[in-house]
């Protein structure tokens, strides 16, 4: 009787160590799952990001042709531009360099 007993235990250990191994291999295995999904979205988010590059520097270069062609409106249009990337740069850097909250005055 204790001969069948010792089986059971033993097999209840074994049990164990493979129920474990297999809640490592479950986890490695999401894991994976996780970080492709994770590179998919860095990859499409890099093509994005080139091709709003791309079609940045196209819009740069017209405009820069324009203005050397004398084009008035496009001259006015360059400059609002770069208005409008200083005041957005300078918007978002103030926020970004913003000092914590001041002390209140007694």
């Amino acid at each position: 009787m204790s001969e069948a007993y010792e089986r059971e235990r033993q097999n209840n250990s074994r049990l164990d160590e493979l129920s474990s191994k297999i809640s490592a291999l479950r986890g490695v295995t999401i894991d994976i799952y996780d970080n492709a999904r994770n590179q998919d979205v860095l990859d499409s988010s890099n093509e994005v990001f080139s091709s709003m590059t791309t079609s940045i520097k196209g819009s740069a270069g017209r405009l820069g042709r324009m203005a050397q062609s004398g084009n008035k409106v496009a001259v006015l249009k360059l400059a609002g531009m770069i208005v409008g990337v200083v005041v957005v740069l300078w918007w978002v850097l103030g926020w970004l360099w913003k000092k914590g909250p001041e002390p209140k005055g007694s």
